[in-house]
């Protein structure tokens, strides 16, 4: 159980690595400020997620799902890692 959590893991971490990464691109498109603002304070990339739903809402929703998987393949690998003999 612990080598398919550890796939999750690798999965969902580039998965959401990527979208971050893409939702980053779309606020530095429509502004340097923008940009700036996601990368430095907290909470801007969440408003700017909201007030531009119809770019950046789909790689969000992939976002939030590529971290579900991420959490789910962590709790996976650490339940497995506790079945393991350490002898």
């Amino acid at each position: 159980m612990s080598i398919v959590g550890l796939a999750l893991i690798v999965v969902g971490g580039i998965a959401a690595l990527v979208t971050g990464i893409l939702i980053l691109v779309q606020a530095f498109k429509e502004s340097v400020l923008w940009g700036l603002g996601s990368l430095l304070v907290p909470f801007v990339i969440l408003i700017f997620v909201v007030t531009h739903w119809s770019d950046t809402g789909k790689l969000f929703l992939y976002n939030i799902g590529a971290s579900a998987v991420l959490l789910v393949g962590s709790l996976m690998a650490g339940l497995g890692a506790q079945n393991f003999p350490t002898n």
